[in-house]
């Protein structure tokens, strides 16, 4: 257990010790979130947008230390979300479209698929005289592009109060942590735990003292990176029929916050990638709670489903299914009755 926790212990520590530095940077290069520069912007003054340099620099730091335990799937994802940083970085400093964001998160996915990092969904699942290899193999691609794109944008459309996606990031890396663990995996277990301590890290400079935002560099950094872990959990020894569903219910909020922001938009006619205050958390605040326990809801939210989703390791595939679907239903039915909900930004 020591061992499991150190990398988690040395990236908080990084993490702690550079984010002033990190924020100095931000200042000093321009890269910095000023209010009014879009609607949805009402802070108070500019603020320094450092979370992805310093979860880049975190990470970097921790893998150099571990480089000789690293395997070539780990290669691939540090590669993969240098690229995302980058796009990332780009836009938090000049501002870019969705075009160009979407062209480098297709990159990394790329990069990742060519080194054979991708699910295998089709493969496992489906009889093999079903379908051809090679239309099971094109289906796996289209899903690990969807996946990968798909989560790495989520955790930044959500990224819309202080706290939000670190405390997220912390949720996840920990259960994945406990669930590689489990599946005696241990460069994923290094990996979720360095995550874990580098968004603890970030949440104290984020939400404690709000010393930076994570901006989109850090919110892509740490979507993409929960998405490869995703693929590459691998629990030999559970039944393929349902472990994959963990990896979702890990992730469920920030799938739930899209979807719910992406039909709101869609039924009102407006563009979905623009930022406006219409998200979960914010329908929460026009419900009378404060923006500090609505937080804290959301991130209850995701340690209630991740439970859930560690509680269906240890049950038969159909009842690990019933209670997906169980989930699937219930965040169904919330997401109507938020809807129904007024939110600060929806006309």
């Amino acid at each position: 257990m020591g061992f499991t926790l150190l990398p988690g212990i040395i990236s908080l520590a990084l993490t702690l010790a550079l984010g002033i530095p990190a924020a100095k940077l931000a200042e000093r290069l321009g890269v910095m979130d000023v209010p009014g520069s879009a609607p949805h912007k009402r802070h108070a003054r500019p603020t320094p947008l450092a979370g992805g340099m310093l979860t880049m620099v975190a990470l970097l730091s921790l893998t150099a230390a571990y480089r000789a335990s690293l395997d070539r799937d780990i290669l691939a994802v540090l590669v993969g979300t240098l690229i995302v940083f980058a796009f990332g970085l780009w836009d938090d400093r000049r501002g870019l479209s969705a075009g160009p964001k979407l062209i480098g998160q297709l990159i990394a996915s790329i990069i990742l698929i060519a080194s054979g990092v991708q699910v295998r969904f089709m493969t496992v699942l489906l009889d093999p005289n079903a379908i051809s290899p090679a239309m099971a193999q094109l289906l796996n691609v289209l899903i690990t592009l969807f996946w990968l794109v798909g989560i790495t944008n989520a955790m930044n459309l959500i990224d819309s109060m202080d706290g939000i996606v670190a405390g997220l990031g912390v949720i996840a890396s920990a259960f994945f942590l406990g669930a590689a663990r489990l599946s005696h995996q241990p460069t994923l277990t290094f990996m979720a735990a360095g995550l874990f301590g580098i968004c603890a890290g970030l949440y104290f400079w984020n939400a404690v003292v709000v010393k930076f935002f994570l901006g989109d560099s850090g919110a892509q950094t740490l979507g993409f990176l929960l998405a490869c872990f995703g693929i590459l959990y691998n629990p030999l020894g559970r039944s393929p029929e349902s472990s994959w569903i963990v990896p979702i219910m890990l992730l469920s909020v920030p799938i739930f916050d899209t979807t719910l922001v992406a039909l709101s938009r869609l039924r009102r006619k407006q563009p979905i990638g623009t930022g406006r205050r219409d998200h979960t958390f914010h329908r929460f605040i026009m419900l009378g709670i404060r923006p500090r326990y609505a937080v804290l809801i959301v991130h209850l939210m995701a340690l209630t489903v991740s439970v859930f989703a560690y509680f269906t390791l240890y049950l038969e595939p159909w009842l690990a299914l019933i209670l997906f679907m169980t989930a699937i239903l219930s965040g169904i039915v919330f997401l109507i009755w938020l809807e129904r909900k007024p939110a600060l930004d929806l006309e």
